[in-house]
């Protein structure tokens, strides 16, 4: 696990070096362990791949870069790949020898071997890059589901791509302007998914794809890996789907248990990651640790969950409750860090439990993807829902209505309750057979981004993006996640875990995130996934037996945390710092009226704004103190 950087440049190529030295700087928090670097130039360019390593696995061989035997590839690598003791396996039958028992040359060989099209091989979290001097290309690669970050931008001076943005941002001459559809698509989701980014001209490889970059001409196209051939699972009943689950996410939780270094898990109490903790006790020869966080605020806490599944499992347990000291403490590293604006709020409590967790152990597993590849999420009932209500209810009637059902719904307090969650259904409702957008977006509507973005600043609407390329919606739960896969889990989920653990270094593994199991789920019928009201139905049939009587069917809060409150209070000043007039004329981006009453309407309790105030809020950070410092 580490990070990685790289720099092409076909003119100026002076300081190579230590501009890849300031990049690899930027990122010591991916990889505290050890670093590396590989500079090489010709008549044509200058080349510089850098690396910074957490040693999890091959702790005395594995270090980067690593070559060919003869000397003509190299490459660096940002992850895990679970499967590579079974590729290592293919390859010595094929003639191949090795001399490290890491990951990183069995990918290296592999593409020896196979070239490019071997990539869809590999089952783990990636971004590697492989420099092969022979064609004067690069091959830049990011996992199935995105679970490894890779930034890159081209210029005519060459190309530069990174693990985080900050390296890129660290050697760029000027600073980009913002990119509009980006500012869209963040103020509606609450943040950016690939391949966009807050920057006009640096872009994020989209998960599932590769980059094949000519070092000589400073060109590049974009490829998607091919698919991995379809398993023939012959499932033919309910029991044999419940079966298969079993075997599946036990299959993957112990393919992500191979570590050199102590590993725990990450129990919050909910279905995904008891049975992810579960599944890693059983694998394991002695107790395991698990880790949870607390809140004294009641309604976002869920201990007495956690120590009940970590009895039952008879793990080393550890909570640690967050305060808001806690948060003023560690707030600004934590929001910045994402070096773009980003405001799922759960990231404040996933970085302070995986910084306690490194002090017990180098490797965690969670319960990320749970609900994308079993159906978890409410939304996933909401295209029926929308389809009943639109067809009883004209849209005339809906619009005329909605502001004064809004009103009647409206809280004062952070509590997203059963008020809250009907105000966001009625919100989503949609007539043009879009609606899932609605839903998935979690700051304002369209109508709402508009409105409060200035109109000086041209709108553009990121979503349509995404609108054009997946296919049409319809009321199948496998097209709602697809549309998750490609904008939730890359651009959210998989971001706040990947830079909250990383900055902590910490390595976080999603054993329900197996290209296997989402392929294999895929192919379910809609009812083993929700059955009726009962959403992650196969999976809880599958686990079931080893829990107590109904308790995989208690909500869930996950880590949530009461940013609506802190906004009234120990955030109150600098929020209402960015809610200056002359700051906000003088940006030249927002709305002044639109801002300051929804700002003081969640300040003096009239309505709870919690999930606007605080995009707002996590934009005006990024801006003032990384956008207009740079």
């Amino acid at each position: 696990m580490c990070g990685i950087n790289g720099i092409n440049l076909i003119r100026n190529r002076t300081g190579i070096y230590s501009r890849l030295q300031r990049m690899n700087d930027a990122i010591i928090h991916r990889g505290p362990d050890a670093d590396g670097e590989f500079v090489t130039e010709s008549e044509y360019y200058s080349l510089a791949l850098g690396m910074r390593r957490l040693s999890v696995i091959d702790l005395k061989s594995g270090s980067q870069p690593i070559f060919s035997e003869d000397g003509t590839k190299v490459i660096v690598f940002n992850g895990e790949i679970y499967n590579y003791n079974y590729l290592k396996e293919q390859l010595i039958l094929q003639g191949c020898s090795f001399y490290t028992y890491s990951d990183t040359e069995v990918i290296l060989k592999l593409y020896e071997h196979e070239g490019p099209d071997a990539f869809y091989k590999l089952d783990g979290m990636f971004a590697f890059s492989i420099f092969d001097k022979s064609t004067n290309k690069i091959f830049i690669v990011r996992d199935f589901f995105g679970e490894k970050p890779l930034y890159f931008t081209k210029s005519s001076e060459g190309f530069i791509w990174a693990s985080e943005l900050k390296s890129i941002l660290t050697i760029l001459p000027i600073r980009s302007d913002i990119n509009r559809s980006s500012l869209s698509l963040y103020f509606q989701l609450t943040y950016i998914p690939a391949p966009f980014t807050i920057y006009n001209g640096i872009s994020k490889l989209l998960p599932n794809h590769f980059i094949e970059y000519d070092c000589i001409n400073n060109n590049f196209e974009i490829h998607q890996i091919k698919c991995q051939p379809l398993k023939s699972y012959k499932i033919e009943s309910k029991i044999e789907a419940v079966k298969k689950t079993y075997d599946l996410v036990n299959e993957s939780v112990l393919s992500r248990s191979v570590s050199d270094v102590p590993i725990g898990a990450f129990l919050s109490g909910g279905v995904d990651s008891s049975i992810i903790s579960f599944c890693l006790s059983q694998h394991q020869s002695n107790k395991i640790d698990t880790f949870s966080v607390g809140f004294k605020n009641k309604s976002f806490d869920e201990s007495e969950k956690s120590r009940l599944v970590s009895r039952l499992i008879n793990s080393n347990h550890h909570e640690f409750i967050i305060t808001e000291k806690d948060l003023t403490d560690n707030i600004d590293q934590i929001v910045l860090n994402f070096d773009e604006p980003f405001a799922d709020s759960s990231a404040l409590a996933t970085y302070l439990i995986s910084k306690k967790t490194k002090d017990f152990v180098k490797v965690a597993l969670t319960g990320d993807g749970g609900d994308e590849v079993f159906g978890g999420y409410n939304k996933y009932y909401m295209g029926k829902l929308n389809q009943k209500y639109t067809s009883i209810i004209p849209e005339i009637i809906h619009n005329n209505s909605l502001k004064l059902i809004e009103k009647m719904l409206a809280t004062k307090q952070d509590s997203r309750g059963v008020r809250f969650k009907i105000k966001k259904l009625l919100n989503s409702v949609n007539y043009e057979n879009d609606f899932y957008y609605n839903i998935i977006s979690l700051g304002f509507n369209e109508r709402e981004t508009q409105f409060i973005l200035n109109s000086n600043f041209n709108y553009l609407n990121g979503l349509q993006y995404f609108k054009d390329k997946i296919q049409p919606i319809s009321n199948s739960i496998l097209n709602f996640r697809a549309i998750d896969k490609e904008i939730s889990l890359e651009g959210d989920m998989l971001t706040k875990v990947d830079r909250t653990s990383m900055l902590a270094s910490l390595e976080c593994r999603a054993p329900f995130l197996s290209k296997e199991l989402w392929d294999f789920t895929s192919r379910l019928p809609d009812s083993y996934l929700i059955n009726r009201w009962d959403k992650k139905h196969i999976l809880k049939e599958a686990f079931k037996k080893y829990f107590p009587k109904n308790f995989l069917n208690k909500s869930k809060k996950g880590f949530g945390v009461p940013v609506g409150d802190w906004l009234r209070s120990e955030l109150r000043l600098e929020l209402l710092k960015y809610s200056d007039k002359s700051f906000i004329l003088n940006q030249n981006i927002f709305n002044y009226e639109v801002v300051l009453k929804l700002i003081m309407d969640h300040l003096d309790s009239k309505v709870d704004n919690t999930f606007k105030v605080w995009t707002y809020y996590c934009f005006q950070k990024w801006y003032t103190n990384i956008y207009i410092r740079e």
